[in-house]
């Protein structure tokens, strides 16, 4: 009794959590470079006094998954999707670097290459700075061409490097903000190795169905949880009145 208590309440619990996890996945199933997570539970016994009996279904991790998304030509010149493992970086509000999959670029008021969220894109020495008037060509190393809308159309000038980075996945960490930093919030080293598709974005890597399927799962989990704590409370009740007829 006393176990079927405590497990079916924090069963109980966490399968909540993951259903607002998986909510999530969901909601950013369209979501430009969205990278899903998924939780990960496990039973704790309780240490300490009372019954030894008693355990916890406790959320052990949160992962990431980091598997490629659908690839989705766009033919927009601003638009790069990173192909294989690999990231973008950009600088966050407080001057500090983060990464991202989402590859929908663009350029603001003073000329600033940015993601859609506003956040300037990192280059080899810094933010990329646009020139007006110039039609624009991103290769697949990330060098940023342009060339002028307006005289001679074979002057092409180079105005910045992406600054395209690949650090171990287990060094990344998922921000509130959806963006990705390194555990010692240190900054990565660009690689030359990692490529971008050009006119291209990268889809959210959730599958809608499977996530729907496991949502609805979740749900009736939640259900039998609260099922076995009533049961317990009526087991508990019943061996009550047992016990006082005896008495």
């Amino acid at each position: 009794m006393d176990r079927l208590i405590y497990t079916a309440m924090t069963g109980a619990k966490q399968a909540f959590v993951q259903q607002a996890g998986v909510a999530n996945n969901l909601a950013n199933s369209s979501t430009v470079g969205f990278r899903a997570m998924e939780h990960k539970f496990r039973a704790v016994p309780i240490q300490g006094e009372g019954a030894p009996t008693r355990a916890f279904v406790v959320d052990a991790s949160v992962a990431n998954v980091f598997d490629q998304g659908p690839l989705m030509a766009t033919g927009r010149p601003l638009d790069v999707a990173v192909q294989g493992s690999g990231w973008i970086a950009v600088e966050t509000p407080d001057g500090r670097e983060a990464y991202t999959r989402a590859g929908n670029l663009q350029v603001n008021t003073n000329g600033q290459l940015q993601t859609a969220a506003g956040l300037n894109v990192q280059g080899e020495g810094g933010p990329i700075a646009i020139p007006p008037d110039n039609s624009i060509t991103i290769a697949t190393d990330g060098t940023i061409s342009t060339v002028p809308l307006f005289g001679a159309p074979n002057n092409v000038s180079v105005v910045g490097r992406i600054k395209l980075v690949n650090p171990p996945e287990n060094e990344l960490v998922r921000g509130d903000d959806g963006l990705f930093r390194t555990r010692s919030g240190a900054s990565i080293d660009l690689d030359e190795n990692v490529k971008v598709a050009p006119e291209t974005l990268e889809g959210s890597n959730v599958n809608p169905v499977d996530a729907l399927v496991s949502l609805i799962s979740l749900a009736r989990q939640f259900e039998m949880q609260i099922k076995m704590l009533q049961t317990a409370d009526t087991n508990a009740n019943k061996a009550s009145q047992i016990l006082s007829m005896n008495a």
